[in-house]
This record gives C-alpha cells, structure tokens and sequence, in this order.
C-alpha cells in the first residue's frame, strides 16, 4: 500500500512569502492564496494605501502581513528590499516575481524609455531579487520562486513587442535559475496565466468584442478568474512540489492547446 500524501505538504506554515506587485491584480490575489495556506506574506510595491488595504485583509483573514512600499524601477534599491523584507518575519523562503508593465504600444512608438523600463520591471528585477533571496533559502534548506510569464512567452500579440520580449525572456530565465539553485533546495517555476481581469488587462476586458474572443481562444471557453491561480500558487511555494523546477506552467483554460 502507497502512503497517501499529507496535507501539510500543501502547508506553508513557517514560510515567509515576499509577494511583488501585490496591491493590485495577480500578485495581489497570489498573496491572499498564500496568506490562505499558513505563509506570512511581505508585500511590496509602490502603492502604500492599496498595500496596507491588502495587508488589512489579509489580518482580517487571519493571516499575517507586512508592507514594504518602494519602487521597483528604481535601479538601486534590490538589496535594500531584500533587507525590508526580511525584517519583520526573517529571510523569505519564497519570492513570486508578479510585478510587471505592458505599456501596449505600436511598435513605431516604443521609446528607449519604454523599451528600457519594460526589460527592466518584467525580467531584471526577477533576477536580481532572486538572487538576493537565494543566500537566505539556502541557509534555511528552503525556498520557491515563481516568476509570471505569459501567453506571449509564446504567441505573438499586437502592439507588445517589448513585453513579449520580456516574457519570453522569462521563461528561459526560470529554467537558468533551475539548473543553478535547485541543488541547494530552491526550486524556481513560472505561471504563464491566460487572460484574466486585472489593471493590466483592463484595455483588453473593456472591449467585449475582444473579451469574448478571447474566451473563445480557450478549450474551457471562458476567460480566467483570478480565483484559478489559487491552487497552483500553493502547490508551487508547497513542499509537495520539490521535484518540480524550471518549469513553465499555463493557466489559461487550454488557450496554448488549441
């Protein structure tokens, strides 16, 4: 007879999540899931309300929370974050890299400046806060990271050339991060979510036209529900995922299948 998996292989109990992007949107809504299943969640970004709002649900829930307001695009400030975060509940032994920028532009009107703060907030900031992270997981036999690539890690959209360059960056950095710290404990996988309705997105879900094309893209027919990333946001930062790394992993109701 096979033992049968234990629950607290889902747990995150003893586990501190540091969440980017987490005042609005998909990194806001991974750091409830996390919250949900025992992690203490730092959560950083620019927005002080919106993050103290997440952090007063959170308690309300009967998580716990911190705040870290800063600037991501502001080159020099990664181990500066690192250092906030770990202040309240100790080092992170998991890092979703959600924050992120589309600026949705015809390819004739990218700028150096757009171009620039794309890469920069969508594929340097996941590496090099990783890497700050990592000394803390391997000290602790720990860690998860999850970095958010795209259906344009693999299709091509209009009018998106730089963050699909980002995205598709994303993907090949995960598996890097992979080969490089999976021997200390620290496995290192991406979400490539379909559509779903965020600040991001907005453009997209305003049109009804779109929207509707859109769900129609998927074998579910629907477009997602934030609520759809819950459990493979637990099952990632989870012990029960130890043997999965540099992995990319849809959400996206079967929009890649078709």
């Amino acid at each position: 007879m096979t033992d049968k998996p234990k629950i607290d292989e889902f747990w995150l109990d003893d586990q501190v999540a540091l969440v980017t992007g987490a005042s609005s949107g998909i990194g806001q809504h991974m750091a409830y899931a996390l919250a949900k299943a025992g992690a203490k969640v730092v959560l950083v970004g620019r927005d002080q309300e919106r993050l103290s709002k997440t952090e007063s649900s959170v308690r309300d829930d009967g998580g716990q929370a911190s705040v870290v307001a800063i600037d991501l695009g502001d080159r020099d400030i990664i181990q500066d974050l690192y250092a906030q975060a770990s202040r309240t509940f100790g080092a992170p032994t998991i890092l979703v890299n959600a924050a992120g920028v589309n600026h949705r532009e015809p390819w004739e009107d990218v700028s150096m400046e757009t171009w620039n703060q794309t890469i920069h907030l969508n594929l340097t900031v996941p590496f090099f806060l990783a890497r700050a992270c990592v000394p803390g997981m391997t000290q602790q036999g720990y860690g998860r990271i999850i970095n958010i690539a795209s259906l344009q890690s693999y299709r091509a959209f209009a009018n998106s050339m730089p963050y699909g360059a980002s995205k598709g960056g994303v993907v090949q950095l995960t598996r890097a991060m992979a080969e490089a710290w999976s021997k200390d404990g620290i496995t290192t996988n991406a979400i490539a979510p379909g559509f779903f309705p965020t600040g991001l997105t907005a453009p997209v879900f305003n049109d009804p036209e779109i929207s509707a094309h859109n769900a129609n893209m998927t074998a579910i027919g629907r477009n997602g529900s934030l609520n759809d990333l819950d459990g493979i946001t637990v099952f990632l930062s989870s012990p029960a995922s130890a043997y999965i790394t540099g992995q990319t992993i849809p959400v996206d109701g079967g929009y890649t299948a078709k």
